[in-house]
């Protein structure tokens, strides 16, 4: 089967690359997505990635205690440029070639970020990871990888989770809950569901990008995803229906 998509942008989050850690990276994480990473790649999509940095650090949890939100969301994004050289390293000794490029002006570990030379590495078949979310504070990831995706003209976000797609209610801690194949973002913003922030929601839905939700713990997901395959997780749209398919 083709490829559904020729340029995606595959948001991570930190937390799926702690593993079965409470904190940190596991780089036997990291190698078995740039090992997924790398395949994809193969189909001649491009790809850009988006990385949290939850594992680290996050500016609106508890470890930021009573610190200023702009600091706090600052240290946040220092967190998510360490992910950045992670994958990096992980996905260059596949031989993958890839940049990382940052918000904040840190040279010695990422380009700055600038949208037509990110857009032409994807079009050199170069992996781009973008760090430091969107060098703004009070902007979560997933605003950054609605941001992104839009500027690189990615042909939908494929959000890696540690939940096999969008449920009406925390699958977790209510076994009630039932998922969704597929949804409209005016039904993700009405109903509250925590997929993404409303921001990032409302910024898709204003630029028709579709969002696929998958479990990457599953192995072959991304691979599934890039080729369509709605039965993994939940697709979000204007009207809940593939682009693809269409």
């Amino acid at each position: 089967m083709k490829p559904a998509y020729k340029r995606i942008l595959l948001k991570l989050s930190g937390e799926a690359l702690m593993g079965e850690q409470n904190y940190g990276i596991d780089t036997n994480v990291a190698e078995a997505v740039a090992e997924e990473i790398k395949a994809v790649q193969r189909l001649g999509v491009e790809i850009a990635i988006v990385v949290g940095g939850g594992n680290i650090f996050r500016g609106v949890s508890k470890s930021a205690g009573s610190m200023d939100r702009s600091s706090a969301d600052y240290i946040g994004m220092l967190a998510t440029v360490m992910n950045a050289v992670v994958l990096q390293d992980a996905l260059e000794k596949l031989n993958v070639y890839t940049r990382a490029l940052s918000a904040i002006d840190i040279p010695q570990l990422a380009e700055p970020f600038v949208r037509r030379r990110a857009i032409r590495h994807l079009e050199k078949g170069r992996v781009v990871i973008f760090a430091a979310g969107t060098g703004n504070p009070f902007f979560t990831t997933d605003s950054a990888a609605a941001l992104r995706a839009l500027e690189v003209k990615a042909d939908i976000i494929l959000k890696a989770t540690k939940v096999d797609g969008i449920y009406t209610a925390d699958p977790v801690t209510n076994p009630e809950a039932t998922k969704f194949d597929e949804i409209s973002y005016q039904d993700v913003l009405e109903k509250h569901l925590k997929v993404m922030d409303a921001s990032s929601i409302s910024l898709c839905m204003d630029n028709n990008l579709p969002i696929m939700v998958f479990n990457m713990k599953d192995s072959g997901n991304i691979m599934k995803a890039v080729k369509g395959d709605l039965s993994i997780g939940t697709l979000v749209s204007v009207d809940g229906k593939s682009l693809a398919t269409s």
